[in-house]
C-alpha cells in the first residue's frame, strides 16, 4: 500500500504577494521508485485527493496492477491539492492562491522528491486545469500532457456556478450538503437522471432521484469540511494559463508537450465545443495536439463512469507514446 508523505513548501509567494511561511503538501507514490520508470503525476478533481487506487481510490478503474495505468511499469505520483483537507489542516488565507499557484508548489514537490521530467501529467477537472497550468509553466517539463474535462480558463458559465456555490456555501443551513446537490446537477445532465430514475418513487414514498441528491450530499458530508470546499471552489474559479495580457494562442502555442485533450460530448459543465475551439486554436500553431471525445449520456462526470472508454484513450495514448510514435498517421479527433 502507498504511504501518504508530506513535504513542506516555505516561504511561497503567491502570485497576489502574498507569503505562505509553510505549506504542507501531501502526496501518494504509486508502482515503481522514482528513477527506474517512466513517471505519470495525476491531477485530482475538486472532492478527490490523492488516493488513486485501492478500496478508496478514486481511479482504481484506471490506476493499479495491470490496469491501464499499469504500476508494474509506471511511477504514479498525486499530490493533494492544498486546502483540499484531505490529510493536513485547511488552509487559512486560501483565497490569496490561484490554480496557477498549486501549479507551482506542485513543481516545487516535484523537484523536493527528485523528479526532473514527467512521461505524462494527467488531469481531470480543476485537476485538468492544473495541468493545463503546468503546461504552460514548464512547456517541455512533461513529454504528454492529458487534461480531461477541463478548460485552461476559467468560463463565465464557470465563474457562474462557483458563484452560486460560494452563496451556498455561505448562506444555507446545510452548506456542503446543498452545495454539493447543487453541483452533481451541473456534474450530470437530464437525460442520464431521467434514463436512471424514471420518476420512481422508493418504498419511503419520496422520489429516487431526491433520495440518490441526498445521498450525495450527506456522502460529502462524511468525508470533506466546509472550509476545505469553499477553497477547492475557489481554486475552481481561478483557472487561467494566460497572463501580462499575453493572447492564448501565444501561450499555448509554446506548450512542447504533446496535448491529448480528452472532452465529454454532453458534458456542459467543460463543453464539448469550447474544447473544439482549443483544439483548433493550438493545431493552427502546433502539430502534436490531439482531441479525443467520450461519447457518453452522464455529462461532466463521464469522465469518471465511462471507465472503459477513459481506459481506450489512455491505453492508445500511453503505448503510441512509450513506443515512440508520436507521428501517428491516423485522424487526430477521435470519439469513442
Amino acid at each position: 500500500m502507498p504511504k501518504l508523505d508530506s513535504i513542506d513548501i516555505k516561504n511561497f509567494k503567491s502570485n497576489t504577494g502574498f507569503v505562505f511561511d509553510n505549506i504542507s503538501l501531501s502526496y501518494q507514490l504509486y508502482g515503481q521508485e522514482i528513477g527506474d520508470s517512466p513517471i505519470i503525476l495525476v491531477n485530482h478533481s475538486l472532492t478527490g485527493n490523492s488516493s488513486l487506487t485501492g478500496d478508496k481510490g478514486w481511479w482504481s478503474e484506471i490506476v493499479g496492477i495491470d490496469k491501464t495505468i499499469d504500476l508494474n511499469y509506471f511511477t504514479v505520483i498525486a499530490f493533494d491539492i492544498p486546502g483540499n483537507g484531505y490529510y493536513h489542516p485547511t488552509i487559512e488565507n486560501y483565497m490569496e492562491l490561484s490554480c496557477k499557484d498549486i501549479a507551482k508548489i506542485f513543481y516545487l514537490g516535484l523537484e523536493k522528491i527528485g523528479v526532473s521530467s514527467l512521461f505524462a501529467i494527467v488531469g481531470g477537472s480543476i485537476g485538468g486545469g492544473i495541468t493545463w497550468e503546468m503546461a504552460s509553466l514548464k512547456n517541455k517539463f512533461a513529454e504528454n500532457i492529458i487534461p480531461v474535462a477541463c478548460d485552461w480558463q476559467t468560463s463565465d458559465w464557470i465563474l457562474a456556478n462557483t458563484y452560486l456555490q460560494k452563496r451556498i456555501l455561505k448562506n444555507s443551513q446545510n452548506p456542503l450538503e446543498d452545495a454539493r446537490i447543487h453541483a452533481m446537477l451541473s456534474y450530470r445532465t437530464p437525460i442520464s437522471l431521467n434514463n436512471r430514475f424514471s420518476n420512481k418513487k422508493s418504498e419511503k414514498g419520496s422520489y429516487l432521484v431526491e433520495e440518490w441528491l441526498s445521498f450525495h450530499g450527506e456522502s460529502l458530508l462524511k468525508r470533506f469540511n466546509l472550509e476545505a470546499y469553499k477553497a477547492m471552489n475557489h481554486l475552481l474559479s481561478t483557472v487561467d494559463i494566460t497572463e501580462d495580457d499575453k493572447e492564448p494562442q501565444e501561450v499555448l502555442s509554446k506548450i512542447k508537450s504533446n496535448i491529448h485533450i480528452v472532452s465529454i460530448d454532453s458534458d456542459y459543465y467543460f463543453t464539448l465545443e469550447r474544447d473544439i475551439y482549443t483544439y483548433n486554436l493550438i493545431k493552427s500553431v502546433k502539430q502534436n495536439i490531439y482531441h479525443h471525445i467520450i461519447q457518453s449520456v452522464h455529462g461532466h462526470d463521464g469522465f469518471l463512469i465511462e471507465n472503459e472508454k477513459m481506459s481506450k484513450i489512455l491505453s492508445k495514448i500511453l503505448i503510441e507514446s512509450k513506443n515512440g510514435n508520436n507521428t501517428r498517421k491516423s485522424k487526430q479527433r477521435l470519439s469513442i
